[in-house]
């Protein structure tokens, strides 16, 4: 049987993890969690009562986060791209960047927008300050970072570059990075233009009103 994924097109996570699976070119099932398909979502909170996704099903097995998903699917379905590289020191590397893209652009991102679906009364304004400074900080290393860098951890693309490109790509829009970063701004393109990446984005463009912010007329 092919895996199964739970996920929505627009979701970052889930682009995190569809660019492994299109990398690789995998076969699977998508299961759009949608209200649509209440039937769907039943299912998936059964599987996980958290509700996050995306999570993936093979072969009996149920696995959550998108970083775990990637790292599976390269033992369960290898292809010509290997997420993580077989050095270890590398492999740290690639580990230790893809929790910088989840945890400092990422997460920083998804407060700012989360801020702006509450009730008026219910805002945090001086949390929404935290992490745009957060995102400052961050994008300034991530410049200083992919100084003579084509991809995150070098010149492959790995783990690291599934994370870096949904987050760069929503934080972009939430927080703009500085058009003085021009590393940074260079490797957001490339990750744009990347295949798998790309596919994402346009799977997700008909989503795109949905954006709490307002989406920008370009990528």
């Amino acid at each position: 049987m092919k895996p199964i994924l739970f996920a929505h097109p627009f979701s970052s996570y889930c682009q995190k993890a569809l660019i492994a699976l299109y990398e690789n070119d995998t076969s699977f099932e998508f299961r759009m969690l949608s209200p649509e398909n209440p039937d769907v979502l039943r299912e998936f909170e059964a599987l996980w009562p958290i509700k996050r996704f995306p999570v993936l099903v093979d072969g009996g097995r149920t696995l959550l986060e998108a970083t775990v998903i990637i790292e599976y699917l390269a033992l369960a379905h290898p292809g010509p791209f290997k997420p993580v590289p077989d050095d270890p020191l590398a492999a740290i590397e690639v580990r230790m960047l893809d929790r910088i893209f989840d945890n400092y652009i990422s997460t920083p991102q998804q407060k700012i927008v989360f801020n702006a679906i509450r009730a008026e009364a219910d805002r945090d304004p001086y949390g929404v300050g935290e992490a745009r400074t957060l995102l400052e900080r961050t994008y300034r290393w991530l410049d200083r970072h992919m100084s003579g860098r084509i991809w995150a951890a070098g010149d492959a693309f790995s783990l690291a570059d599934c994370a870096a490109a949904p987050a760069l790509f929503y934080a972009d829009w939430t927080h703009a990075i500085d058009p003085a970063l021009t590393n940074l701004k260079a490797y957001r393109d490339r990750l744009l233009a990347r295949p798998s990446f790309d596919r994402a984005v346009d799977e997700a463009r008909p989503y795109r009103k949905y954006f709490p912010l307002g989406a920008p007329d370009r990528d």
